[in-house]
C-alpha cells in the first residue's frame, strides 16, 4: 500500500467504545466516499472487524496501539507480528492518551514505530503539545522533540509508510478545537521539519489533525494546504456522523 495525499484521510478511533453487537450496523450503514476511511476499534474486535469488511467494502481497519517489544513477558499488550498475521492495514502509535495515562515517552514510540514500519504496515505517528505548553509559547518546540526523537532510527524506504496525526491534548475530547489556521501553522511547520529529515519525500506525507473534529467543523479544517485528513473520536462511533464528516470532508 503507497501511502501519499492523493486523497483525504477519515481515521476513526473508536477509543474503547462500542459493543460487538454494534459492529454490524456500522459497517452495513458506512457509505463509501472518495477518500480513505479507516477504522481503529478495541483490540478484542479488530478480527471480528476485518473479517466483516474483508472483500466487501474498502474500509481499512487498523490497532490503536501496540506493543515496543516483539514478544515476551508483557501481559496484556499486542505484539506487532500479531497485527501483521490478522492481515490489518495499520497501526496507530503515540496517542496523547498513551502518553497521559500510560506514560508512552518518545522514545518508546519511536520503538513500537520502528517495529511497525520494519512489518510494512502503514503507521499513524501521533504528536501534540499540551494547554500548558501552547501558553507558554512552547508548541513547536514541543512538535520537534516528538518528532525527532520518534523518527531518528528510521530509513527511507520505512519513512514512506508514515503518517502524522497532530492531536493538541488539549482539543481532544473537550470539545475545544483548535482553529483552521492554528492547525495549519503547525501543520505547515511539522511538513517543514519532515523536509529536513527525509527531503523531498515529506511532500507526499499526509498530515492528518486530530481534536473534536466533527462533520460542522471538518470543511474549514480541510481547507487549509497542509491538512490531508482527521484522526477522529467521537463522531467516527455512529456511522450517521462519521458518513457526514468524510462526506464534508472531501
Amino acid at each position: 500500500m503507497e501511502i501519499n495525499r492523493d486523497k483525504p484521510f477519515f481515521v476513526g478511533n473508536w477509543k474503547m467504545n462500542k459493543s460487538f453487537n454494534d459492529l454490524e450496523k456500522f459497517i452495513t450503514s458506512i457509505h463509501i466516499r472518495d477518500c480513505h476511511q479507516w477504522i481503529a476499534p478495541q483490540t478484542i474486535q479488530l478480527h471480528a472487524l476485518r473479517e466483516m469488511t474483508k472483500n466487501k467494502i474498502p474500509l481499512l481497519i487498523g490497532s490503536q496501539n501496540h506493543s515496543h517489544a516483539k514478544s515476551g513477558a508483557h501481559t496484556g499488550e499486542t505484539s506487532i507480528d500479531q497485527i501483521k498475521e490478522l492481515g490489518l492495514d495499520f497501526t496507530i502509535v503515540g496517542h496523547s492518551e498513551r502518553r497521559q495515562m500510560y506514560n508512552d515517552s518518545n522514545k518508546l514510540i519511536g520503538e513500537k514505530l520502528k517495529l511497525s514500519l520494519e512489518k510494512n504496515i502503514p503507521s499513524i505517528l501521533c504528536i501534540g503539545e499540551t494547554l500548558e505548553q501552547r501558553e507558554s509559547n512552547a508548541t513547536l518546540k514541543v512538535i520537534d522533540a516528538q518528532l525527532h526523537e520518534a523518527l531518528n532510527d528510521i530509513s527511507e524506504s520505512e519513512y514512506n509508510m508514515l503518517i502524522i496525526a497532530y492531536e493538541p491534548v488539549w482539543a481532544i475530547g473537550t470539545g475545544k478545537t483548535a482553529s483552521p489556521e492554528q492547525a495549519q501553522e503547525v501543520h505547515s511547520h511539522i511538513r517543514s521539519t519532515l523536509s529536513q529529515l527525509f527531503g523531498p519525500a515529506s511532500n507526499r506525507t499526509p498530515i492528518l489533525y486530530g481534536g473534536s473534529v466533527k462533520p460542522s467543523n471538518v470543511s474549514d479544517l480541510m481547507s487549509k494546504s497542509d491538512i490531508d485528513g482527521a484522526l477522529i473520536g467521537g463522531a467516527s462511533l455512529e456511522a450517521e456522523s462519521y458518513n457526514e464528516l468524510c462526506q464534508n470532508g472531501i
